[in-house]
């Protein structure tokens, strides 16, 4: 019996299709950029890809639509969302360079449960094709003008990932309709979970102590957590301790041991492996950024409070 090809990330599929690849970069997070330039007469499909895909047209693209809508053209500013699993089909009769920003469906997930206390099985992100919108056209330019080869900038577009994330959960998403969603914990259940372990992260946190925690056995309580939330639990704590090292890394003021320890984790030296493999960059040069960034932003609120 033949089996279907697997999905093939969007990054993956340009440069199969004339696409140059002027510079890309992984953001941190799940995050990736990129800035591609089209220049020749070749059709792009992109079939049930496993991560979101926001697209923004820096220069011309006025020949290109999807298939099935000629009359919906691109231009300079114009977006476009695609969400994972989504199938497209493009025509592309001219010149275009554009923005590409990657996120995974875990972090998006992630997101839709902390912000709204959502299941992700029931929301669904929209496809959207030659949308305008000057919050989302602002962060955009303003992903594209940070040399990622920076470790400060990349930090800076990491930030911008995540306000393009929780505006796009906050403004194009809905119910999915007549969701199917089986199996899982219950909102209650769910809502317990997600506290203890928020409540525990500085503590060692068990399976089996979850497991209690909801009178359920270490194999269906796994089960049920990851049709719930997206992913296995070990993982989802572990997002949820670097969540916490990096909030108290901005404060300032605590030792790296003393982060270390209050976010869960066993020596400093495996708190600066984690946060180096996850934004590849060391504790102390993200706390003089994320103490930067608020003397910023502090500075701004004092101007327009003038």
């Amino acid at each position: 019996m033949p089996h279907s090809p697997p999905p093939s990330p969007v990054f993956e599929v340009l440069p199969r299709t004339n696409a140059d690849l002027e510079r890309e970069a992984l953001l941190g997070d799940g995050f990736r950029a990129a800035l591609w330039r089209r220049e020749w007469l070749q059709d792009v499909i992109y079939d049930q890809p496993e991560h979101h895909t926001l697209s923004f047209y820096l220069e011309d693209g006025f020949d290109v639509f999807l298939q099935g809508q000629p009359t919906q053209r691109g231009a300079p500013d114009k977006l476009c969302l695609l969400p994972a699993g989504h199938h497209s089909h493009w025509h592309i009769n001219g010149r275009i360079r554009f923005l590409h920003f990657y996120f995974t469906r875990q972090q998006f997930d992630q997101l839709a449960l902390r912000m709204l206390d959502q299941e992700p099985r029931t929301l669904e992100l929209y496809q959207r094709i030659y949308m305008s919108d000057p919050i989302l056209a602002q962060a955009c330019r303003h992903l594209t003008q940070l040399d990622w080869r920076d470790a400060n900038a990349r930090l800076d577009a990491n930030a911008i990932g995540h306000e393009l994330m929780a505006y796009l959960l906050l403004n194009q998403t809905g119910k999915r309709q007549a969701p199917r969603v089986r199996g899982g914990l219950s909102p209650a259940q769910r809502r317990r979970a997600l506290e203890r372990i928020d409540d525990g992260l500085a503590s060692e946190l068990t399976i089996g102590m979850l497991a209690d925690e909801l009178a359920l056995s270490e194999f269906h309580f796994a089960r049920m957590f990851r049709a719930s939330v997206g992913e296995a639990p070990h993982r989802w704590i572990m997002r949820r301790r670097l969540d916490r090292a990096r909030s108290l890394l901005a404060q300032g003021q605590l030792p790296l041991e003393t982060v270390a320890a209050e976010s869960g984790f066993s020596h400093a030296s495996h708190l600066i492996r984690r946060l180096r493999a996850e934004l590849g960059i060391a504790p102390g040069a993200y706390r003089k950024w994320a103490c930067e960034r608020q003397n910023l932003y502090n500075l701004v609120e004092t101007v327009n409070k003038v």
